[in-house]
């Protein structure tokens, strides 16, 4: 039988300088060999299928190049075609070699349940799993966090006597941390006698990953002390991690020391984490220094500088170095544009951020569940939470932070009924929420007074998803109580918590107590507030606000006085708007504006319309105001100063954005009403709180925030 012929033309690639083969003929094993060696390199799925289909023709099939082929197609990207091969193989299924091939690649492919019941299939068969086997099939117990299944599998690696195995009792250290139990990790570790530096790291990194920072940089100080071998770039990459997490510098600042002596400065997966480590210990100067040294930059090395950009706050400097990062050739990541949309976020910027969703769509980068969920929240943030809504729509597929992003915008805009329809349609679907999904439902019960519905979700959150309740929920439930005045069952709660209370739980029944008038609970709630954070301006306000609002005038005084004496100053209101990208700053009383006379007209104009409307000025919001001036103070808040400005800038119909740095007053939330229907504009106040979205005389809050 004349045997065909294999033509495959030679090509270079100059980006990774593999070569391909000129044409060939194999007539004996050594030229399939050959030939074999070559496809490993092109990762050709087509040429594969050719030279399995020439093996079964020349009875080239043993086991040997079997398992050559299973590796071959899982190279090329097709697990279909490794398993449709192994079963279509009588022979392949009596040798532990092909199995353990099998498994490894299914592991490989994130195929965890297959690649379990293939194991289990192979000892059903009569087959004995060895130590690569058992390396094989314990990364898919990592993938799918199955601790149960990687624990039987521990009990088997005895039974076989394999337990002094070094590497397999590696692969065991690292699937018990990566499935959360680190006791089981550490009692393996202690129990190996003999450990390498893989073994070290993997209990670092254990550590690390868990949120022991201690015991990492514990377990890092061991290892130098003791080991005779010397650390690598995993190592000390970890320790400058667990340094970043617990904001330790000075010890941060040795182990640079130790780098520096051991040349390893200039290996950029070091170098990424001591930026990562002088960001998160707020001394960025130096993180931008090692940044601006010599040695190669990835595209992990601009994520930190940017992330670092966004942990001090410096929004506009992480936009600059976005647009070198992109001069520069790198093209960004989904973390490069996660991080970015968190800064446009934080400052409102929607121009910006809708830019950036741009370039996401043409990189394909909206594939990413991550890179969606930011831009959810990144348009909610910036007050367009129908675009957060499309987004969110036009993606297929949701994970569980999607989902969470998504109802923290509806909650935050005041569409509360919205965020638990849209609660109950993500557990439809299955998906299991987390700790801080809770979080937004909770509050959206709270907005609309639904506090039956609120109790619901929290003893689900606990008995049916078994979550611990934090602070956050707890400070939910209490303003959720404090809203629908049930401040005597609120201050119960508050009492029967497992932990102890803290400022935000306080703080929700101190706002209720100004709500409801309660003056003599508001006195009690209030000095508890004062040994909590003495330092927080808001407990003095709003304690002074209770005694003003009951005609307690003196001790209104006193608490001011009392703010004096204790160095607190009340925050001054100030409101911002942007017009063609330039943002316009206003505070309370504001005459500096070049257009200040023209604003002032318009308020009196707007004054006049609405009064005509029945608007009758709220003057207990009028606070620090000369008596008998309350109202003209009232029309001096910074938040209307940006509305008229707006007004006048601004072309007719398009909407006025405005952010606030405290919480919108009940006056100024009146007159925004009135002016969106008298001038048929959608009004959007972002304040510390939450967004007040105004269109044809009424707030999406509905009035209840």
């Amino acid at each position: 039988m004349k045997f065909a012929l294999f033509v495959i033309r030679r090509r270079s690639n100059y980006q990774n300088g593999v070569g391909v083969r000129k044409l060939h003929e194999f007539t004996s094993v050594l030229d399939l060999k050959v030939l074999l060696k070559d496809m490993t390199k092109l990762k050709n799925l087509k040429q594969v299928s050719q030279i399995h289909s020439q093996m079964v023709m020349t009875n080239y099939m043993s086991l040997a190049n079997i398992n050559t082929l299973l590796l071959l197609y899982a190279k090329c990207g097709s697990i279909h075609h490794t398993l449709l091969l192994f079963e279509t193989t009588p022979h392949a299924s009596n040798n532990v070699v092909t199995w353990t091939t099998l498994i490894t690649q299914l592991s490989h492919f994130n195929k965890p349940f297959q690649a379990l019941t293939c194991f289990n299939r192979m000892r059903t068969i009569g087959i004995y799993p060895n130590q690569f086997t058992f390396s094989a099939i314990l990364p898919a117990c990592v993938h799918a966090l199955l601790l149960s299944q990687g624990l039987q599998i521990h009990a088997l690696i005895h039974k076989h006597g394999l337990e002094s195995d070094t590497f397999l009792a590696t692969t065991l250290v690292h699937m018990y941390a990566k499935c959360g139990s680190m006791y089981l990790a550490e009692k393996v570790f202690e129990e190996m006698p003999h450990r390498n530096l893989v073994s070290w790291n993997s209990i670092i990194v254990g550590f690390l990953k868990n949120n022991l920072f201690h015991r990492a940089i514990g377990a890092f100080r061991e290892v130098l002390r003791k080991a005779s071998f010397g650390l690598d770039q995993v190592s000390f990459s970890s320790v400058l991690s667990a340094c970043a997490g617990l904001v330790e510098l000075g010890f941060g600042k040795q182990v640079h020391g130790s780098i520096v002596k051991r040349g390893l400065v200039g290996l950029v997966y070091v170098k990424n984490s001591l930026m990562d480590m002088y960001c998160k210990c707020g001394l960025f100067e130096d993180a931008a220094k090692l940044f601006y040294t010599g040695g190669n930059k990835d595209v992990v090395t601009w994520n930190v500088i940017i992330m670092g950009c966004v942990h001090m706050q410096k929004f506009e400097l992480a936009c600059t170095y976005l647009q070198a990062m992109i001069k520069e050739g790198v093209e960004p990541d989904e973390a490069s544009y996660s991080s970015l949309l968190h800064a446009f976020a934080s400052i409102g910027a929607l121009t910006h951020g809708t830019l950036i969703h741009g370039r996401a769509l043409k990189t394909g980068h909206m594939r990413n569940t991550c890179v969606v969920s930011s831009l959810v929240t990144m348009y909610g943030k910036c007050g367009s939470m129908f675009d957060a809504y499309r987004v969110f729509r036009e993606t297929k597929v949701h994970n569980v932070v999607c989902w969470t992003a998504m109802i923290a915008v509806f909650q935050q805009h005041g569409c509360a009924n919205e965020a638990i329809e849209l609660f109950e349609e993500m557990l439809r679907e299955g998906v299991v929420p987390e700790y801080i999904t809770f979080v937004p439902v909770l509050s959206a019960c709270s907005h609309t007074g639904k506090v039956d519905d609120g109790f619901k979700y929290f003893n689900c959150m606990v008995n049916v998803h078994d979550i611990k309740p934090g602070l956050e929920h707890y400070a939910c439930m209490v303003d959720l109580l404090g809203r629908g005045g049930r401040l005597e069952e609120a201050w119960r709660f508050i009492e029967s918590m497992p932990i102890e209370p803290d400022s935000s739980v306080w703080g929700a029944l101190l706002g209720a107590c100004g709500k409801h008038g309660n003056v003599e609970m508001g006195i009690e709630v209030a000095e508890r507030l004062f040994k909590l954070e003495p330092e927080n301006p808001g407990n003095y306000v709003l304690l002074s606000n209770i005694y003003t609002r009951h005609g307690m005038l003196e001790e209104a005084d006193e608490i001011r006085r009392l703010m004096g004496i204790n160095g607190v100053r009340k925050e001054t209101g100030c409101s911002w708007i942007d017009v063609r990208n330039v943002t316009f700053v206003f505070n309370a009383n504001d005459r500096s504006h070049s257009r200040t006379r023209e604003i002032y007209e318009m308020l009196q104009k707007l004054k006049e319309l609405i009064k005509s409307r029945g608007y009758v000025a709220e003057t207990q919001f009028a606070t620090n105001s000369v008596e008998g001036s309350e109202e003209q103070s009232l029309w001096c808040h910074s938040e209307k100063l940006a509305l008229a400005f707006g007004l006048l800038v601004l072309p007719p119909g398009s909407p006025i954005r405005i952010k606030k740095n405290l919480r919108t007053c009940g006056d100024c939330h009146t007159v925004m009403k009135f002016a969106s229907e008298i001038f048929q504009r959608e009004i959007i106040v972002r304040d510390i709180n939450r967004f007040h979205r105004f269109l044809n005389g009424s707030c999406s809050c509905r009035d209840y925030w």
